[in-house]
């Protein structure tokens, strides 16, 4: 990120990323529809978020304040941890550690419908943090950590903080597009597209995989136990249910 800015006082600027991931499975019966949830529940519960947010935590150099956790019936998952940039000391009779504190928080919701035989694994991660640190830098891993079809992203910087000469700063990093954060050949295997508003600070970013292996889409099912045709008609379904996502409207 460069080398650090000069400040008065504390860096007061907020930062925030939103991070959607969409996994898309065709399973064909209900059976299989439900099984594939199960699967997905316990692959991604609570337990396995919360190891995945404590590494995210290290990278950004934050420690653990406090951690919530909870799976939830029949589906889902949800963790929250508080995290801290740095000591907590008060300074003389005036407590500033609310400065300090910042927060991750990943929430998983699985679902399905009988009628398209389409079975959807989403996860919405937030990380908020205030100061010097950007979260940006975990991006990678975070793409890295699921399986990822679609995936939408929203960095925003809020706030201020003043340089020594007195000067307002509403951004304290060089910040052209959130795809120059992620590695060049995870970028290769998506269409990415931005829309950026400069001027408020607030950066979006969705991608979608460019190839489908539809073993990878088939749940308990060879693909080659499927006639071409019916190998076709799933393709289309599932490129068309991703599309939709990505485009976030009903086209089809």
């Amino acid at each position: 990120m460069g080398e650090k800015l000069k400040l008065y006082g504390f860096n007061n600027l907020t930062k925030a990323l939103s991070f959607n991931i969409y996994d898309v499975c065709y399973a064909k019966t209900a059976r299989e529809q439900r099984d594939y949830i199960a699967y997905i529940d316990e692959q991604y519960n609570s337990e396995r978020l919360t190891n995945i947010l404590t590494t995210l935590t290290d990278m950004i150099g934050a420690r653990v304040l406090n951690i919530a956790r909870q799976d939830y019936e029949p589906q889902g998952a949800s963790v929250t941890i508080l995290i801290a940039e740095g000591s907590m000391i008060p300074a003389g009779e005036t407590q500033l550690a609310h400065l300090d504190k910042s927060h991750v928080t990943v929430h998983t919701y699985p679902e399905y419908h009988p009628e398209t035989c389409l079975a959807t694994f989403r996860v919405d991660i937030d990380v908020a943090t205030c100061g010097e640190i950007t979260p940006l830098s975990t991006l990678d891993y975070l793409i890295g950590s699921f399986d990822s079809d679609i995936i939408t992203m929203d960095y925003r910087v809020r706030g201020f903080t003043r340089a020594l000469d007195g000067k307002k700063l509403f951004l304290d990093h060089t910040m052209r597009s959130i795809q120059d954060f992620i590695d060049p050949l995870t970028l290769r295997r998506y269409d990415a597209v931005d829309i950026n508003v400069y001027e408020a600070n607030l950066f979006h970013t969705k991608m979608m995989l460019k190839e489908i292996d539809l073993q990878n889409y088939l749940f308990k099912t060879d693909v080659y136990e499927l006639p071409p045709r019916v190998r076709l008609e799933i393709m289309d379904n599932l490129r068309r249910e991703m599309i939709e996502i990505f485009s976030g409207r009903n086209i089809y």
